[in-house]
């Protein structure tokens, strides 16, 4: 956690620790939230699954997904990956937990949420289903995307989806705010031959979501 600390102030010119946000305590949103579509126009519904696809063609494009992470002693696949190419295999399947269940079946821009791979897996393997950010790794300057995470819980896992300014959405990692000034872009960084999803200051991942039938 100083290492995120330390990160964020890199990032951001000021911290400020918000009250603790948990499924008990969910966010209120505005009445006239804007509802996050997905690539057909519909509104994402956290009951059903989506692929993340990264917007751009050849090495630009790729779905996300869950792998193995380099030297990780995790008994599980932990890293949150994007494929080398928008030709390549379909990504993991994800779902999405917003912090507004109260508003009904819908996933809304700048809503504070969970994302979790939405695949079978084992008991020991259910908690490296839920996205969160891991420690700093020095090696590539910046702090990557991982499982291992929790639902509903003011920690490592808050994320938001929020519009982009080129194409599509962007993801932001909330550590300690719902105020968009306080969130961290998540982008690519190349680890070990692989695209890795990670914190970035500049170049967001610009993405849209596909249904899973």
């Amino acid at each position: 956690m100083k290492c995120l600390f330390l990160l964020c102030l890199c990032l951001v010119p000021i911290v400020v620790f918000s009250s603790t946000f948990t499924s008990q305590n969910p966010i209120n949103l505005p009445s006239d939230a804007t509802p996050v579509l997905d690539v057909t126009g519909k509104e994402l519904d956290p009951r059903l699954s989506y692929r993340i696809i990264s917007i751009g063609r050849g090495a630009l494009g790729g779905d996300v997904y869950l792998g193995k992470s380099p030297n990780s002693d995790a008994p599980c696949a932990n890293g949150v990956f994007r494929y080398n190419s928008d030709v390549g295999p379909s990504g993991t399947p994800v779902r999405f937990i917003g912090s507004s269940s109260h508003f009904g079946p819908h996933i809304f821009e700048d809503e504070l949420l969970n994302i979790q791979f939405a695949i079978s897996t084992s008991k020991l393997c259910v908690s490296y289903t839920i996205w969160k950010v891991g420690d700093y790794d020095a090696s590539l300057g910046t702090m990557l995307l991982e499982t291992g995470g929790t639902i509903g819980q003011a920690d490592s896992s808050w994320f938001k989806i929020v519009k982009s300014s080129q194409l599509g959405y962007n993801l932001l990692y909330c550590p300690f705010s719902s105020d968009d000034q306080f969130c961290l872009k998540v982008g690519v960084v190349h680890q070990n031959g692989k695209r890795r999803l990670a914190l970035v200051k500049d170049n967001p991942l610009d993405v849209s979501f596909k249904q899973v039938q």
